[in-house]
C-alpha cells in the first residue's frame, strides 16, 4: 500500500529519504560487487568457486526478473524455468552454428565476445517473444490463469527439447563454447537490477504497483492493465532467457533436467522469501538459497555423514525450502524485506532527508 514519508505519499518502489535517488537503483550492485570480488579472491580461482559464483549470479537474474511479475505486478508465474530453457537452448545452438562463421571474418578474441553477445541476445529475444505469446492471452484475464498457463508452458518446453534432435534430445546439448565468465555474469546482474529498479521508480512502475494493489481500481483510473502486465512479463521473460544463455555457456552440457518445475519453484521461493516487490530481497534470498545446499554438504561432511546425507542434499533441498517457507509465513508473511529495499532497513545512523520548510 502507499505510505506517508515526510508528508509525501510514496508507493513501495519509490521510498524517500535515506539514500539519494540517483544511488537507489545502483546500491545493491555497489554493495554486491566488492563482496563478490572479495569472495572470488578468498575462494581462489578454483573451477568450483567460479562455477558457484556464476550460479549465484544466474539465480539473482532469475529472481529479480521474476520479481517484476510476481512482486511488482502481483501476478503469479510458476514457469520461469521454461523461459530460461528457451534462452539456454537458443543461445547454445546459436553459438554452435555461428562459431565457424564468426571466425571467418573476425579475430579469435573478438569473435568469441561478439558471438557470445549475439547468442545471449538471441536467447533473450526468443524468450521475450515466448513471454509475449504466453502473456497476451493469459494476462487479459484475472485470477490464477497465468500460473496455470506458465506451468503448462514450462512442461511443454521441456518435452519439446527432450524430443528434438537439434537440441540433443534427453541427452542434452554439449560442446557449447565456454564463453561465460564471472565478470560477464555479474555485468548482466548489474543490468537486470538496474532495469528492475528503474521500472520500480518510474511511472510504469507506479502503474504496476497500482495493478498489484487493486487491478479493478487501476483500470477504472485509466491504466491499461493488460498492456502493463504484458510488458512486465515480456521484460521478465527476456532476462530469464539471458540467465539461461549465461548458464548454457559455463556448464559442460545442458539437458531438460536442468529446467524442470522444481527449478521454477526454486525461483518462486527466492522471490517469496526475499519479499514480493523487493529487488534487494530477491538478491539476498537468491544468494542464501543458492549457497544453502553447499552449506548443508559442508555441515554433513563435518558431522561425518559424507557417505549418506552429504550425498543426498539435492533430494532434501526442496523439503528444507518448504520448511523455510512455512516458518517464514508464520513469522513474517511479507517475506524478509516485504516491499521495502535494503536501504529502508539499514541502521538509523544513515541520514534521512527532511521534508518541509526549514
Amino acid at each position: 500500500m502507499a505510505a506517508q514519508s515526510g508528508g509525501v505519499t510514496t508507493l513501495p518502489g519509490e521510498d524517500v529519504g535515506r539514500v539519494p535517488p540517483a544511488l537507489r537503483g545502483l546500491l545493491p550492485v555497489l554493495i554486491a560487487v566488492p563482496v563478490l570480488a572479495l569472495a572470488e579472491v578468498l575462494l581462489g580461482s578454483s573451477p568450483f568457486a567460479t562455477y558457484l559464483l556464476s550460479v549465484v549470479g544466474v539465480n539473482i537474474i532469475l529472481a529479480v526478473s521474476l520479481n517484476i511479475v510476481n512482486g511488482m505486478t502481483g501476478q503469479f508465474s510458476i514457469g520461469h524455468a521454461g523461459f530460461m530453457a528457451v534462452g539456454a537452448y537458443i543461445a547454445g545452438v546459436t553459438s554452435l552454428e555461428l562459431k565457424e562463421v564468426a571466425l571467418s571474418f573476425l579475430p579469435v578474441a573478438a569473435s568469441d565476445q561478439v558471438l557470445f553477445t549475439v547468442a545471449l541476445l538471441a536467447g533473450g529475444t526468443c524468450a521475450a517473444l515466448c513471454g509475449f505469446l504466453v502473456g497476451l492471452p493469459s494476462l487479459r484475464l484475472r485470477g490464477d490463469y497465468l500460473a496455470i498457463v506458465t506451468l503448462g508452458f514450462g512442461e511443454i518446453i521441456r518435452v519439446v527439447v527432450q524430443n528434438t534432435e537439434a537440441f540433443g534430445r534427453a541427452l542434452g546439448l554439449s560442446g557449447i563454447p565456454q564463453y561465460s565468465s564471472v565478470a560477464m555474469v555479474y555485468f548482466w546482474v548489474f543490468l537486470t537490477v538496474l532495469v528492475a529498479r528503474r521500472i520500480a521508480g518510474s511511472s510504469h512502475g507506479r502503474s504496476l504497483w497500482a495493478i498489484r494493489e487493486d487491478e479493478v481500481a487501476a483500470e477504472a483510473m485509466g491504466v491499461d492493465t493488460t498492456g502493463y502486465k504484458v510488458r512486465a512479463f515480456v521484460i521478465s521473460s527476456f532476462f530469464a532467457g539471458i540467465a539461461g544463455g549465461l548458464f548454457a555457456h559455463f556448464v559442460p552440457i545442458i539437458n531438460p533436467g536442468s529446467f524442470t518445475f522444481v527449478k521454477s519453484m526454486e525461483v518462486v521461493v527466492m522471490v517469496v522469501l526475499g519479499g514480493l516487490g523487493s529487488s534487494t530481497g530477491a538478491i539476498v534470498a537468491a544468494i542464501f538459497l543458492t549457497l544453502l545446499p553447499e552449506g548443508l554438504r559442508s555441515l554433513f561432511g563435518a558431522l561425518g555423514a559424507e557417505g549418506s546425507l552429504a550425498q543426498k542434499v539435492d533430494q532434501i533441498r526442496m523439503p528444507v525450502y518448504g520448511i523455510l517457507l512455512v516458518v517464514l509465513m508464520l513469522a513474517r508473511p511479507q517475506g524478509l524485506f516485504g516491499t521495502k529495499e535494503l536501504w529502508d532497513v539499514l541502521p538509523r545512523w544513515l541520514p534521512r532527508k527532511k521534508k518541509g520548510l526549514s
